[in-house]
């Protein structure tokens, strides 16, 4: 047995409505072969390139991984992807493309949260589901007025009530805040203080920095010279990196901690020596490799992490999310019924997902549609070149 075909059979054992559904619908009658076709809109090019590249390789291998494991009856996925080049205006013509194509069921946008924002009024003008892997909360929020878009990823609330914990757990009253200049980095911003001023840690002074910014050594000098115990750096991964590094060079003793979005590359590269002993709040499937598989669900993110691996030659923690969201999907499309493209269907089904995913536990609702749990944070550490689980 090939280790995709291996990987497929202990994913799908924790995704119940693929397998389960699967045999009402094609039990009796003739045997639907229709394809179930999913768009994605992903930066492959521009600022976001490295994280739209590991988003691309997660949906082309569990695309591949569930057309092969028989649990679709005779039915395939088609993926059609374009690139966005990172600017939300392409992004928004994709979005009109794909919503224009009836065979299209669902899109996945990518981690673009200017992109999923400025999509909302035409995915809910053209009614169809999309599911977008950017972290803001303003992509779904009011639910009411984007009943066709659901997200998943880090919710800056919960990131920043894991971060304070970890803060307390160490004494830690003096913190400094780099954030990116965007909506998520804004919802962090306010999310950090309102736990700041429960937990009595004070934030001595806060700098943003834009997507675009190659040069974040100023901020960071700046942050830095209020003395403070811990940075915290609230940015995307290459930033991320660099931020560490001008940590480094302008002398800071202090301890580094990183929110989710700074998550990347499992093997930290270049930044390892500066990165070292810093703390990041994840998802356990980033380090996996440590945990000991006591339950389908961890054998199946175990698994993905392995093939991941083995097909790409390292590791990159938003994988998953890709890999979950074409997961919600199918499942949904089997669930959904009806004759040919049922984008209703779908979106209703999407609705009341819930799953124990590679991320960690997914659960939407009508008044939620940011699906990812709180529980599906932990606190990981920057050991010897690479990610590991703290403790």
């Amino acid at each position: 047995m090939s280790p995709i075909r291996s990987a497929t059979i202990v994913a799908l054992a924790s995704a119940v409505l693929a397998t389960t559904l699967t045999g009402c619908s094609f039990g009796a009658g003739q045997e639907d072969t229709t394809p179930i076709v999913i768009a994605a809109d992903l930066e492959l090019s521009g600022a976001s390139a490295p994280i739209g590249k590991a988003y691309q390789r997660a949906l082309e291998l569990k695309v591949e991984q569930l057309n092969g494991s028989g649990a679709l009856g005779g039915r395939k996925i088609e993926l059609l992807m374009k690139d966005n080049r990172s600017d939300a205006s392409e992004s928004l013509r994709n979005i009109g493309d794909f919503s224009g194509d009836s065979k299209v069921s669902a899109i996945i946008m990518g981690g673009c949260n200017e992109c999923a924002f400025g999509a909302v009024r035409t995915i809910n003008e053209k009614k169809i589901p999309t599911i977008a892997l950017a972290a803001s909360s303003a992509i779904v929020n009011p639910v009411a007025d984007r009943r066709y878009v659901f997200k998943l990823a880090p919710n800056a609330e919960d990131s920043a009530a894991a971060l304070t914990t970890e803060l307390r757990r160490k004494g830690i009253r003096k913190v400094a805040l780099l954030h990116s200049d965007d909506d998520y980095g804004r919802e962090g911003l306010s999310a950090l203080r309102g736990e700041f001023d429960k937990a009595d840690i004070r934030l001595v002074r806060n700098e943003s920095v834009r997507s675009t910014d190659t040069d974040v050594s100023q901020p960071v000098r700046r942050l830095t010279t209020e003395k403070p115990q811990a940075l915290i750096v609230w940015t995307p991964p290459e930033q991320a990196g660099l931020a560490a590094t001008s940590a480094q060079e302008a002398g800071f003793s202090g301890s580094l901690f990183l929110d989710a979005a700074a998550a990347g590359d499992l093997f930290l590269g270049g930044s390892a020596r500066s990165t070292e002993r810093a703390t990041l709040i994840f998802t356990q499937t980033m380090v996996i490799d440590d945990v000991i598989a006591t339950t389908p669900a961890k054998a199946a993110r175990r698994q993905w992490f392995q093939d991941y691996t083995a097909r790409f030659g390292g590791y990159n923690g938003f994988s998953s999310f890709a890999a979950d969201a074409v997961q919600l999907i199918v499942d949904a499309n089997l669930r959904a019924g009806g004759d040919g493209v049922n984008r209703d269907g779908v979106r209703d089904v999407l609705e009341t997902s819930q799953m124990d995913g590679l991320s960690g536990p997914i659960r939407m609702t009508p008044d939620n549609h940011s699906g990812l749990m709180p529980q599906a944070l932990t606190t990981l550490v920057a050991r010897g070149g690479r990610w590991r689980l703290a403790g």
